[in-house]
């Protein structure tokens, strides 16, 4: 047999391994990226990962959406239907919850990376998120939707109890912590099916991406369009209970695959790294940082000093960091480099340091965006609430209306992926099309176009209105362009935002990486908590109603929305500086370059 490195004698038929004509190299048997089987050797690639495993997680991961959605999109109305809550207190608490539903997110990420690992990781935080629902099914068919069918609008439940109330509260932050916990881990579970080292395989893990955010969207298409309309007809409890049963689905699937999963061995805990980098910088302060990168400590051989982790190319970015990664007479004793990183640190252990740093400031530019896309779970569901719901004999949910959103994504992912992708790849020569800073960039300004219809139809629902306390005369239907321009955005930004942090972030926090685009969410509920609050208090002065009263007809949520179109477009100009100031990630000896983020 010829030997591997000898290619022009390579033989037409190979017992071992497929051959690529990507650098004319045998592609391996098993993994090359570092991914290892449930024993804790190098991955076959025959028997485990690819799209088999990868299909199994997308499934699972449909039917959690599923289950969160089915509390999640009616949850304002539940609050104040059922609850008894006025507008305002409603959307605050809904973004409240959602925002600790992503908060959550950045502590199964740090489980993940430092000590559980991806897999055990979805499993404990799935059987928590189980826990939760099936607990909130019982609190609201015992003690909440009194009397039965209650909450449909027309029927008024009984003032809730104390004991209601509070399980109520323990339930959806139970619901919370577990979908929280859980996200960013199968997020980047499902990633590691692929070897990225292969060209094939490669390929295949951009797609996931895609993919996965398109089986959140089918997943949430079901429970808005089906368990939606029973809540909103007062059939809350079997909802609630359909949600419950779909969980345990999943998590009772994702415990089929487990013989095939693929896995990365966690690589301790990130944040002492981090701060022994700054530390061991510190320290030497007054140290030259060599203009020769190769006089830096780095640990011989392949190998990585950081457990389960590629090397990292040296950069330019950050240079005062770099001090802690300058050996001198100290450090020159063995036992020195080997067990104080407090005083010497590699400098992959620095590089992943300053990859953090370098992805904080694209990572804030996101959270505006993140403020426009939950009004759609909140001021949206309220707005179309005052508005023409009838058709015929039948009324239509508001909260329904978010079907228009995933079904922009559904077919915006169709178009990006199979029209977009080849037109601009033949045009900017670059096989993504566009790079994820560009296509986040495009989510932006599509989000702010969303905000700008928003207020429009809102204007348009304020001359309709006859009636004070009535809904306006204006048809529901008059708010899909605004719920399809949020889809539109979605596709762009969120799925640029899971390619981007994973993509950049190094092996030993990849989980992290996946959390960023959960914690922008986030922070963005929690902003437009802020917002809502300081709108509300300015504006309900001298008697004012505000802009946004428990009655809309008397308010101006136009004004609310065109404010938010304006810094949507604020910080859009914020992030061309940041996008164009980003270096991406080099590994060593990873000459991938189109996997590598071209900035805008």
């Amino acid at each position: 047999m010829a030997s591997s490195d000898s290619t022009s004698t390579l033989p037409k038929e190979k017992p071992f391994g497929n051959y690529s004509d990507h650098k004319d190299r045998m592609i391996s048997p098993v993994t090359e990226d570092g991914s290892v089987d449930r024993m804790g050797k190098p991955a076959v690639k025959a028997r485990t990962g690819n799209w088999t495993s990868a299909v199994l997680l997308l499934v699972n991961y449909g039917l959690v959406t599923f289950a969160f959605f089915g509390v999640g999109v009616n949850l304002v109305l539940f609050l104040t239907r059922v609850l008894q809550q006025d507008n305002a207190d409603a959307a605050n608490n809904v973004s409240k919850w959602t925002g600790t539903v992503y908060i959550f997110s950045l502590i199964g990420a740090f489980m993940s990376d430092s000590y559980w690992g991806r897999y055990l990781t979805c499993s404990v935080f799935q059987m928590i998120y189980v826990m939760g629902l099936m607990l909130l099914s019982l609190a609201s068919w015992l003690f909440l939707v009194k009397p039965s069918g209650c909450g449909d609008g027309q029927l008024k439940c009984n003032t809730p109890s104390t004991l209601g109330t509070v399980l109520f509260y323990i339930s959806i932050y139970f619901i919370a912590f577990g979908n929280g916990g859980y996200q960013p881990s199968i997020a980047t579970f499902g990633s590691d099916q692929f070897d990225e080292m292969d060209p094939v395989e490669r390929h295949s893990k951009i797609a996931f991406f895609s993919y996965f955010y398109l089986a959140l969207n089918v997943g949430s298409l079901f429970s808005n369009s089906i368990l939606v309309y029973y809540e909103d007809s007062g059939k809350w409890v079997l909802g609630f209970w359909i949600s419950a049963g779909a969980a345990a689905a999943a998590l009772l699937l994702f415990l089929v695959g487990t013989r095939r999963y693929r896995h990365f061995n966690p690589s301790g805990n990130p944040l002492t790294r981090i701060i022994q980098v700054f530390v061991a910088a510190t320290r030497k302060w007054t140290v030259d940082v060599p203009s020769n990168s190769d006089m830096l400590y780095e640990v011989q051989g392949k190998e990585s000093a950081i457990v389960g982790s590629r090397k990292i190319l040296h950069s330019e970015d950050f240079r005062f960091l770099d001090k802690a990664a300058v050996p001198t007479g100290e450090d020159m004793h063995v036992q020195a480099i080997k067990n104080d990183p407090w005083q010497l640190c590699t400098v992959t252990q620095v590089e992943e340091v300053k990859c953090v740093l370098k992805m904080l400031p694209i990572w804030l530019c996101t959270i505006i965006y993140s403020v426009v896309f939950t009004q759609m779970a909140s001021i949206f569901v309220e707005q179309g609430a005052t508005m023409n719901t009838n058709v015929a004999a039948f009324r239509i949910p508001a909260a329904s209306m978010s079907v228009f959103d995933i079904l922009s994504v559904i077919i915006f992912i169709f178009i990006y992926r199979n029209l977009l992708v080849p037109v601009m790849a033949r045009i900017s020569k670059e096989p993504k099309g566009i790079s994820e800073l560009q296509r986040m960039g495009v989510g932006l300004v599509i989000g702010m176009l969303a905000m700008i219809v928003a207020g429009v139809v809102e204007v348009e629902r304020l001359k309709r209105v006859v009636v004070p306390d009535e809904p306006s005369s204006l048809s529901i239907f008059w708010q899909i362009p605004q719920y399809a321009l949020i889809g539109a955005s979605e596709v762009f930004m969120y799925v640029g935002q899971l390619e981007f942090f994973n993509g950049q972030a190094p092996d030993g926090i990849k989980s992290f990486g996946s959390s960023l685009c959960m914690a922008s969410i986030s922070l963005g509920n929690y902003v437009s908590i802020m917002l809502v609050n300081i709108v509300t208090s300015v504006t309900s002065k001298k008697n004012s109603p505000g802009w946004i009263p428990r009655n809309l007809n008397s308010g101006h949520l136009d004004r609310f929305f065109f404010l938010l179109a304006a810094l949507t477009l604020i910080d859009f100009m914020a992030y061309l500086v940041c996008a164009k100031w980003y270096r991406c990630i080099k590994l060593d000896n990873d000459d991938r370059q189109e996997n590598l983020v071209t900035a805008l």
